[in-house]
């Protein structure tokens, strides 16, 4: 007899479950508080809608931002307990100092203690029931993989590292001539035939087609895939699969049909989103350079102290189109850093002076693009811009590179706010592949998660 389906969860519904229960715990908690003991900072009624409002939207905003809902940190006790108190603290002091939208503050300051309480005592033991069972292996998401035999190892690494909840536990091998196989130490291998059969016992959630070669899915292995198709089983292409598990564009696995494959977002051509974003650019620019004027005695000091040289630099760098301009940066590397030619920044690389790499990882670095935002070189969202030199080696290996040129280059990206510093080429195919999703997948909703990563990334001190 076959066995029930396994339950499982996609990332954006493990995403979503994580962002309504925080806000129903903690909006339930506080109710049930506020019945048993006496606690009239909060009360929950219909006049007061809007306090209920507000702070659930505190909490998922600044949820976002000390990453509440990445899948990595919401299955690690330690690193749960950590962005707990970060948000709990930070979303309690705005809501306290919220006027008109919050109550009023209480005249007894155990008032404002019990409502920490609450709130982080709440979020942190329903987040402990999240990592011990929601998060553990009773739901994981099993699938069988249709490949070519030299692929298997590569295309499921490519899965499953980014999401630990995704296991392929089988795979049907795709050439035409289906050999003998050995055993493979990461992945039973079965056979056609048999595919049926095993998805049903095995409680398989889908099935990954990822073979190139046509002919490998012959008439046999078709008539399997329709049986399952008809029993209500998901049969989903990898590339497909691998974009929504990784919001990265698969290159590597992609020939030069690629274009086939990636419908440009309409978005790149609505004036009324480009309009807006414009208006948008200009504001955080002028802001941004107000804050860089305030620093400016602050860091001709430091630059004194711990650069030694030149407070700015410029460089040349491949913008929209192809087109080259000048890159206005404060300097982070000691001077004549490449008097032996044009390299690729590393990590802990000895050029960057000690003042530099405060500069680096705390993005300051950067605040002189705005001058280049407001004179239209770069966006504020986009890929980083790259120099013509590396410009021109990458794409020799990589066809798709300048792909990233048909918009404009940004302060900040999906790429930079998801990888480390590219400081190879292997590297800078990774983050090709999220640059190529943001062109791609390019939103209202994508710039403000950016956005959002980008203040992470900033208060966490990663940058590079």
């Amino acid at each position: 007899m076959f066995s029930v389906d396994k339950i499982h969860f996609e990332i954006s519904e493990r995403k979503m479950i994580l962002r309504i229960f925080d806000v129903f715990f903690v909006l339930g908690s506080l109710f049930f508080v506020g019945k048993i003991f006496d606690f009239d900072y909060f009360t929950m009624s219909t006049n007061n809608l809007y306090w209920m409002i507000i702070l659930g939207v505190y909490i998922n905003l600044f949820g976002t931002i000390f990453e509440m809902y990445n899948l990595q940190v919401a299955s690690n006790q330690f690193l749960v307990l950590k962005s707990t108190i970060l948000t709990v603290s930070t979303t309690v002091l705005v809501y306290l100092l919220t006027p008109f939208y919050s109550p009023v503050l209480p005249s007894k300051r155990i008032q404002i203690l019990l409502f920490y309480l609450v709130v982080f005592l709440a979020l942190f033991l329903w987040r402990m029931f999240y990592v011990t069972f929601l998060a553990s292996n009773r739901f994981l998401q099993n699938a069988v993989l249709i490949c070519d035999k030299e692929q298997v190892e590569e295309l499921i690494s490519g899965l499953e590292h980014i999401d630990p909840h995704y296991k392929i536990i089988a795979f049907v091998n795709a050439d035409a001539t289906e050999d003998a196989i050995a055993e493979y130490p990461y992945v039973k291998n079965i056979k056609r035939e048999e595919l049926f059969l095993f998805v049903k016992e095995n409680s398989i959630s889908e099935i990954v087609i990822a073979s190139q070669k046509t002919d490998g899915i012959t008439a046999e292995l078709y008539q399997q895939l329709l049986r399952l198709l008809e029993s209500g089983s998901t049969i989903r292409e990898y590339t497909q699969v691998y974009e929504s598990k990784t919001h990265r564009i698969p290159v590597h696995y992609m020939s030069r049909d690629f274009y086939r494959f990636f419908p440009f977002s309409r978005i790149n051509h609505n004036k009324l989103y480009l309009l807006s974003v414009r208006i948008f650019e200009i504001g955080i620019s002028i802001l941004g350079l107000f804050i860089g004027l305030v620093l400016i005695p602050v860091l001709l000091i430091g630059n004194t102290i711990g650069n030694r040289g030149k407070l700015f630099y410029t460089q040349k760098r491949v913008g929209k189109d192809g087109v080259v301009f000048e890159i206005l940066k404060f300097r982070t590397m000691v001077s004549n850093a490449e008097s032996n030619g044009a390299v690729f920044t590393a990590t802990n690389d000895s050029r960057v002076t000690v003042f530099g790499k405060f500069l680096r990882k705390t993005r300051i670095d950067e605040f002189p693009q705005f001058i280049n935002i407001l004179k239209g070189d770069m966006a504020v969202i986009g890929p980083r811009p790259e120099r013509p030199f590396f410009v021109k080696e990458i794409a020799e290996i990589m066809p798709f590179y300048e792909t990233r040129h048909i918009i404009k280059p940004g302060l900040t990206g999906w790429a930079q706010v998801n990888y480390a510093y590219g400081a190879t080429i292997d590297e800078s195919l990774i983050k090709l592949q999220y640059d190529l999703y943001y062109i791609k997948h390019r939103s209202v909703f994508l710039d403000l998660s950016i956005a959002f990563k980008t203040i992470t990334t900033v208060l966490f001190y990663r940058g590079q």
